[in-house]
């Protein structure tokens, strides 16, 4: 069954759980009532997931499992079922224009950009693939969440309880985690599911999901190519060959880039860690509830209200991470822009992208409504126009050569003020000094032309430069400053 028929343009029932719900849930089935109220549809609906029977076997199968060998841990190879079982059933797709796309987009990348090409080869995929080299990704970004989430069913859950069944409670703690853990999981698995049949590429959402060796030449799903090009006035092609060229510009920046990825990671899983869960907040949005309007549910958890305010080091996170997602975005735009320039058609595909990273499709509205993170870039033209700068002004070294490190990438503030980067690298005159302070001092070294000793009234010894190793003196005599007058 192919999901992509059932699943709406947007936030729906099926994007948020229903903390309320699972909390009356798990009550009775603390209870012993769980044979007569755990109906399988009321289930998915409070846990957030589809109601496809596939989906729906695994949660029970998860669940039967977790309440009779509960553990701590989270059993994240439910995630991965519940997400190949999501994104199985997609129709053959002919992969033809993606492989002749490749070639052509990496002789344009050459142009426009200094990093070479990757080692590894790009590949074409299909949602099923998508999903095998991703999923690892997405549970190490939501495995600090899932902690939360399952704690704060079981506060809600012991706070509503009476008192006479306060030990039963307290016995049946690790039963609560399981499942929690288990909900969660089997949720994360749906939305990952959902996810493959919206992306286009291995890094549509920005950031480098795939990872190992053979696995970072980039990637392309003509399935979602496809269904981006509906909406297009463009020919298929151009549109593959446009998305192919961005494609292996994210790849050939992660690849070159050494330390980025775990950058980025460790930003995202830095700010996921401080995530909890609001139990207070849980009780006042049951009470605000109106019967009427079940889609008020939703929308009071996608606009993320059961999130308390960031910590002071959330907030510092989260900048890093907005930052360095619209360095990555407006990069590979900026090079995109200019490798595609004799692409008929290119400016129109290209807005259609940026609007779609701007907005964002149903799965990745649901993943920030699961675990509180936005992946989408801000300020993401105002990366774009300050890489643009940086190139009219020093060339594409300039801005390819900010990369080689991190204590060296513009900040957010040069992000809102170009001409701050650009002073700061040496190009706000006539835009010839070098990037990097180190390597202007080095060429100095290796050509002589570092400033001259302090020598002694006595010494007069100073012009001819015997100590040139490679007899170089009598030319750097001439140079100023290569030699000291009397």
């Amino acid at each position: 069954m192919n999901n992509d028929d059932t699943q709406p343009e947007g936030p729906n029932e099926s994007s948020s759980p229903n903390f309320e719900e699972l909390q009356r849930l798990l009550q009775n089935m603390l209870s012993g009532q769980q044979d007569a109220e755990l109906d399988p549809s009321v289930l998915a609906k409070a846990a957030g997931i589809s109601a496809d029977p596939a989906v729906l076997g695994a949660l029970f199968s998860t669940l039967r499992g977790a309440m009779s060998n509960p553990s701590d841990k989270i059993d994240w190879s439910v995630a991965r079922r519940t997400a190949l079982d999501a994104a199985g059933g997609e129709p053959a797709t002919d992969s033809a224009a993606a492989d002749r796309a490749f070639p052509v987009a990496s002789l344009w990348l050459d142009e426009a950009t200094q990093l070479g090409p990757v080692s590894d080869s790009p590949r074409v995929v299909n949602r099923i693939e998508w999903v095998q080299r991703s999923i690892d990704t997405w549970i190490s970004l939501a495995e600090p969440v899932a902690e939360s989430v399952s704690r704060a069913l079981m506060n809600s859950v012991n706070s509503q309880m009476p008192e006479e069944m306060a030990a039963a409670l307290q016995q049946a703690t690790p039963m609560l985690r399981s499942v929690g853990g288990a909900l969660f999981a089997v949720q994360l698995g749906s939305i990952v599911g959902q996810l493959s049949g919206e992306v286009v590429s291995a890094g549509d959402v920005g950031i480098p999901l795939f990872s190992g060796e053979g696995n970072e030449g980039g990637a392309l799903l003509p399935g979602g190519i496809a269904k981006f090009a509906e909406g297009l006035d463009q020919d298929l092609e151009a549109v593959t060959l446009y998305l192919a060229v961005r494609e292996l510009a994210h790849a050939r920046l992660f690849r070159h880039t050494k330390w980025l990825r775990s950058h980025l990671l460790t930003a995202i899983t830095d700010y996921a860690r401080g995530i909890h869960i609001d139990t207070e907040r849980i009780e006042e949005v049951s009470r605000e509830i109106d019967p009427s309007r079940p889609d008020q549910l939703q929308e009071i958890l996608a606009s993320g209200a059961l999130f308390p305010p960031k910590t002071e080091a959330q907030e510092a996170a989260h900048e890093r991470l907005a930052t360095m997602l619209a360095l990555i975005e407006g990069w590979v735009d900026t090079v995109t822009e200019d490798a595609t320039r004799r692409l008929p058609g290119a400016n129109g595909i290209a807005e259609m992208v940026r609007r779609r990273r701007a907005t964002g499709g149903p799965g990745e509205r649901a993943f920030a409504a699961l675990a509180g993170l936005e992946l989408r870039p801000r300020r993401l033209r105002e990366a774009a126009l300050m890489w643009r700068t940086v190139v009219d002004r020093g060339g594409q070294s300039a801005r390819d050569n900010l990369w080689s490190h991190p204590d060296i990438m513009p900040s957010a503030e040069e992000i809102d003020a170009p001409d701050l980067l650009l002073s700061r690298i040496g190009l706000l005159g006539d835009g010839t000094a070098p990037v990097d302070p180190f390597d202007d001092e080095l060429k100095k070294l290796l050509s002589n032309e570092l400033p001259p000793r302090d020598l002694g009234a006595g010494d007069t010894d100073g012009a001819g430069g015997d100590g040139d190793a490679d007899g170089t003196g009598d030319s750097g005599g001439s140079e100023p400053g290569a030699s000291p007058r009397a």
